[in-house]
């Protein structure tokens, strides 16, 4: 089993991207099994499609791979780097934008909704990532990739990619990977509004709970979060039309490693205003550890660069047989 999965170093990382990805990651790193590998890299490249500030995505490079380390990511059980010091990643996607279609790109449905009405206006690096996507997976031969649902059409593409390539070819390079959605990954949403995701972009601070929040501004976020007037029932059955309600609760059952129906059949018949500051103290015992490691680990950047940067070497080596291959079997090598 080898796990490869990747985030952009864009912003501060919240509570969606804990309980929803870096989690579930942090439970692989053990389950690879042995002989197996977890990859997990700094999408620094994707990045680029988009206007950038060099400095400031230089330090979010490292303020994130000290968030990954600190919400219990292990450098010894993981491979953790970031993507631009692994040059296999960019190499393999030169060449297998030789085998992805046109058709195939302009039908990603992110590709879309990111270039709007201004696609003639968007980088050719927007309109093109779902290949560098596939080239980040297949660049190792990826068993399995955590997916979320604005995903999975492009680890589609992946599999698409490696066929037609394999075909192509005449060879048996590249493994079709399989998407891996835990049951434990809930779907976090906004705290101000229960049918939109929780986001790093959205303007409001207030929407979502950054893994750098005080103790003090987690419970007045969850205090002020948007609900309704009505009770918490004692079914789920009960959340269905109640978004911000259901979003809570999901919350709670994450955080407290549990599911919905048993956070039910404890706190039916409370109105909010005894769930929330419950809901907080569960939050606070689970994430201020986590900040405080984080703020230990940047107080020296150079050891977290250190980290990636070993990382980086063991991603090299896992990647070279793979690019090797494909060049020989493209008759770029001899």
């Amino acid at each position: 089993m080898r796990v490869v999965s990747g985030i952009q170093p864009t912003g501060n990382l919240h509570l969606g991207n804990y309980l929803g990805a870096i989690r579930q990651w942090v439970a692989m790193q053990h389950k690879v099994g042995s002989g197996g590998e977890a990859l997990f890299f700094l999408a620094d490249l994707h990045a680029l499609t988009v206007a950038i500030d060099p400095r400031e995505l230089a330090a979010n490079t490292i303020e994130m791979a000290a968030t990954l380390l600190a919400a219990g990511i292990d450098p010894d059980k993981a491979v953790l780097f970031n993507q631009a010091r692994v040059p296999a990643h960019a190499e393999l996607c030169w060449i297998l934008n030789g085998t992805a279609r046109m058709g195939w790109l302009n039908r990603m449905t992110q590709w879309k909704d990111k270039a709007g009405k201004n696609r003639e206006g968007a980088s050719v690096g927007l309109f093109g990532y779902p290949v560098l996507q596939a080239a980040d997976v297949l660049a190792y031969r990826a068993t399995h990739v955590p997916v979320g649902d604005d995903q999975k059409q492009h680890l589609e593409l992946a599999r698409d990619i490696a066929t037609k390539f394999n075909t192509d070819f005449g060879v048996d390079l590249f493994t079709l990977p399989e998407p891996y959605i835990s049951p434990a990954a809930p779907r976090i949403m906004s705290l101000r509004d229960g049918t939109a995701k929780m986001s790093k972009s959205d303007p409001s601070e207030a929407s979502r709970i950054a893994l750098v929040d005080s103790d003090d501004a987690i419970a007045q976020k969850l205090r002020k979060a948007k609900t309704d007037a009505g009770e918490l029932p004692d079914t789920a059955d009960g959340l269905a039309d109640r978004p911000e309600a259901r979003n809570l609760v999901t919350i709670y059952a994450a955080l407290a490693e549990t599911n919905v129906a048993a956070v039910l059949a404890e706190h039916a018949g409370r109105g909010f205003g005894q769930f929330k500051p419950v809901l907080a103290d569960l939050a606070i015992a689970t994430l201020s550890p986590i900040r405080e490691r984080l703020h230990r680990l940047l107080d020296d950047r150079g050891a977290v660069a250190a980290v990636l940067e070993r990382g980086a070497e063991r991603a090299r080596a896992l990647a070279a047989p793979t690019l090797l291959a494909a060049q020989r079997a493209t008759g770029l090598q001899v």
